[in-house]
């Protein structure tokens, strides 16, 4: 069975989107979709798309589409990810599925209702270093007593992932911090219960905090610090340390060493070192056997529970 995909939303992210199903056997790149035509229809030939789209309702009404890839601006997750649903279509919305939890919560919903398969774009579950350290505490030979985690970018203009200008506005909480609380939870398989967030001064044209600092603790008292920046004109990604009790690990996205930097060899973790194709690949699968998958918008709600904790305190 191919899988007939269309990625909607064409810009960084779309990008490595459309690069990973063309290494994915039994995806078809049927569709894409963006607001303007010239470049939609350009991104078409040159994946071998069949059709272009500006109308995403149109889109959905194409009968052999089994599933939308979303990677479309944050404030349009929620409507889309809704309409998708409604129109009995998988889909896998990009990070955050919604900015607000009341909008996380209906998707929940009306995923459950419908039965379709709904999927959040929380990568780092699929990376392999962070699967690797995972599948250590899965076998009980790791535990997890701190993750300390720097996500930082430098965006004092209001460009995306390849330095281009771009018409919406990023967010620390909702979208980056999004990724750690999820993986925090995910890697201890614990609730957050107690979670703690400051934010520095927003900026005068954006109107969003540049700094963010943000503390969690589970149940049993693993801890997980976030430092969260658009200010910081240095080294650019988000680092992840684990400390355990049996061993250190720092992980950058697709790579891993050990806490004297010493490199351990992921590369057989998973058939790619590519998360983000891992992460369709699940898509993909999760859609040809009818299954949940990781990632699943039920799986991540809690998650965004936590997010709307932390926001409720940085609007007090």
């Amino acid at each position: 069975m191919t899988v007939n995909i269309a990625v909607v939303g064409l810009g960084a992210f779309g990008t490595k989107h459309l690069d990973a199903l063309a290494q994915i056997e039994d995806a078809n790149i049927a569709y894409v979709a963006h607001s303007k035509m010239p470049l939609a229809e350009e991104v078409a030939a040159k994946y071998g798309a069949k059709k272009a789209f500006t109308d995403y309702s149109e889109l959905l009404a194409q009968p052999d589409l089994d599933g939308v890839i979303l990677a479309t601006p944050t404030q349009m997750h929620y409507a889309q990810t809704m309409e998708a649903i409604r129109a009995g279509k998988n889909v896998q919305v990009e990070i955050p599925m919604a900015d607000n939890l009341a909008g996380v919560m209906e998707i929940v919903e009306a995923q459950r209702a419908e039965g379709v398969i709904a999927m959040a774009g929380h990568t780092r579950r699929f990376n392999p270093s962070h699967q690797y350290v995972h599948n250590l505490i899965t076998a009980g030979e790791f535990n997890i007593q701190q993750m300390d985690v720097q996500t930082y970018f430098f965006r004092r203009t209001n460009t995306n992932a390849l330095g281009k200008p771009r018409s919406w506005t990023d967010h620390l909480l909702w979208h980056h911090a999004a990724h750690t609380v999820d993986l925090f939870m995910y890697q201890t398989g614990e609730k957050v219960v107690k979670a703690n967030a400051i934010q520095g001064p927003k900026h005068p044209e954006l109107g969003i905090a540049m700094d963010m600092s943000i503390q969690l603790q589970t149940e049993t008292g693993k801890i997980c610090t976030l430092s969260l920046s658009f200010n910081n004109d240095g080294p650019l990604g988000t680092f992840f340390r684990y400390i355990g009790d049996t061993n250190t690990y720092i992980a950058r996205y697709d790579d891993l060493v050990t806490g004297k930097e010493e490199p351990i060899d992921v590369s057989k973790v998973a058939v790619s070192m590519n998360g983000i194709e891992l992460q369709d690949r699940e898509f993909v699968a999760a859609i040809k056997e009818g299954r949940e998958p990781n990632s699943s918008v039920a799986k991540v709600l809690p998650a965004y529970i936590v997010l709307d904790q932390l926001q409720q305190q940085l609007e007090f």
